[in-house]
């Protein structure tokens, strides 16, 4: 491209922190706090996870765990109760054991660098810089989903980010072109800028370049190739699994759940068994209870990356019927475990559960 060069000292940031305050985002309840515990709750919550569905999630977690020391002094099982629905269930599990270094190690109070924030379990270096950019002013980088999209399509950057040795070069440019005075005030409206053009300007398919406060030097801009950036050649390919669910209940009416495996999917929640196909849930009811079997009507759960296409199965059975670890639960029990957002939904109509937006 002729023409100024994007990454001219000082210019990109100075256009960006000008933009951010009259045109970006400024009431999301994450927003206009220094506080690093909400600051890192957003950031973990909104990792593979789109705004819309964070806002209330965020606003109950809160009223449940107001600071970190609540969140370390949780049990598992409360922190999974106020997490499920929102998917990715490590983050809960990385999230509960973050709180818990944070006090004990830390003394309660979050790290106040990016590198030191990266030492803590479900940090990563985005989110480590976004944390030590917000609350405090730390020149660091973030490069989340949104952000490369933005710089890439500014500078021109059309190296395969599949490849690490690419990322780690977009990482080196993404520093040069931060802020370099009144990084107090600059970093947090700069950092939260470039979020604001992923989400709202700079989107992937329709961006609105005569908006954007970059497009007189954006490369793509210039090039008329805003959809060949970012450029990464590996992709997840979807898939779908068929799973039974064994919806098991008692005489008086309380329901089987065991725990799920601590790696895979819905990992460490409770649940109403999983069986890989209908032959193998039968095969573990007891041989008078399997004609009394009921299949209800199926429904696909979407994942990221996998549609899972759940078969429940209703069954009446006493207590000492299934062989398995796990535990009878009234239906007014429920509330107090994390399940999964479908098996939520499933028994709803007799527990009194809310399902997951």
């Amino acid at each position: 491209m002729s023409g100024p060069d994007p990454r001219e000292p000082g210019w990109a940031a100075q256009q960006v922190v000008q933009w951010q305050a009259t045109h970006g985002r400024h009431a999301l309840p994450w927003q206009n706090t220094r506080d690093p515990y909400r600051v890192w709750l957003s950031e973990i919550m909104l990792q593979q996870t789109q705004v819309a569905a964070v806002l209330g999630y965020y606003a109950r977690f809160l009223a449940r765990f107001p600071d970190v020391q609540a969140l370390a002094a949780a049990s598992e099982d409360d922190v999974f109760a106020h997490w499920a629905g929102l998917g990715y269930y490590s983050r809960a599990r990385n999230l509960h054991a973050c709180a818990r270094q944070v006090v004990a190690l830390h003394g309660g109070q979050f790290p106040r660098t990016a590198e030191a924030l990266q030492t803590l379990p479900g940090i990563g270096r985005s989110t480590a810089s976004a944390v030590a950019s917000f609350c405090f002013a730390e020149r660091v980088a973030i490069l989340d989903g949104n952000v490369k999209r933005v710089l890439t399509r500014l500078l021109g950057y059309g190296e395969d980010l599949a490849e690490a040795r690419h990322e780690r070069a977009l990482w080196a440019l993404a520093t040069e072109l931060l802020p370099q005075t009144d990084l107090d005030q600059a970093m947090p409206r700069y950092t939260q800028g470039l979020m604001d053009l992923g989400a709202t300007v700079c989107t992937a398919r329709s961006p609105s370049c005569l908006l954007c406060p970059l497009q007189s030097r954006c490369v793509a801009r210039h090039e008329g190739r805003m959809q060949d950036y970012p450029v990464k050649t590996r992709k997840l390919k979807r898939g779908r699994a068929d799973w039974w669910l064994l919806w098991a209940e008692d005489a008086e009416g309380r329901i089987f759940i065991a725990r799920r495996p601590s790696t895979g999917i819905w990992s460490g929640l409770h649940c109403l068994p999983v069986f890989e196909g209908e032959d193998a849930l039968l095969a573990a009811l007891p041989a008078g209870a399997r004609a009394q079997a009921q299949p209800l009507p199926p429904f696909t759960h979407v994942l990221t990356h996998k549609d899972l296409l759940l078969h429940p199965v209703h069954v009446q059975l006493s207590q000492g019927d299934l062989p398995r670890e796990g535990q009878w639960l009234l239906p007014g029990e429920l509330a107090g475990i994390g399940l999964p957002a479908p098996v939520k939904k499933l028994l709803s109509p007799i527990s009194g559960l809310v399902p997951a937006p």
